[in-house]
């Protein structure tokens, strides 16, 4: 692992953090190369209502915006989860050198978790560094899942305590 490993996977939490403030789920990317961060990206799935809106696709799209092409030579992504099927699949694509995770994705995971797109015989195969800063980077992503089912728990149960004020306001009319 290099030695700004931890350093570059901080701002991807930054990142995941400024989703989770949006309701989004907390994953962050930060693609750097030659030691300088080119692309930052966080998830809007929700927001931006498009299932594309992962924060590694939209770190890509950024980095091929800034440096002119659709190749990301020297690149590192620092990825605050274990990219899914699409993400891998565009992080190979785009020939990015090295991949940084903190959190593994036990549904998705992509690069040696649920299955490893590095196992295909595709052209590019990136580096996976896996678990880096990954306590900090599962607790982010538990306690949004927690805080999520703590709401809906509690939007149910006052959908069900309006519904029962307005049945007894039947009854009583």
């Amino acid at each position: 692992m290099n030695e700004n490993a931890e350093k570059f996977m901080r701002e991807a939490i930054r990142q995941a953090k400024r989703a989770a403030a949006k309701g989004e789920v907390p994953v962050g990317a930060v693609i750097v190369r030659d030691g300088e961060i080119i692309s930052r990206a966080y998830n809007t799935r929700e927001t931006g209502k498009n299932a594309l809106c992962h924060a590694e696709i939209k770190a890509i799209h950024r980095a091929c915006r800034k440096l002119g092409g659709w190749r990301l030579p020297g690149c590192e992504m620092y990825v605050t989860m274990e990219p899914c099927p699409m993400c891998a699949g565009a992080i190979v694509n785009a020939r990015i050198v090295s991949v940084y995770y903190g959190a593994y994705d036990k549904k998705a995971g992509a690069f040696g978790t649920l299955f490893d797109m590095n196992a295909f015989g595709l052209n590019h195969k990136p580096e996976i560094v896996a678990g880096v800063l990954e306590e900090e980077c599962s607790a982010l992503l538990s306690s949004f899942f927690f805080e999520l089912r703590e709401r809906r728990k509690r939007e149910k149960k006052e959908r069900n305590a309006e519904k029962e004020k307005q049945a007894k306001e039947m009854i009583e009319n």
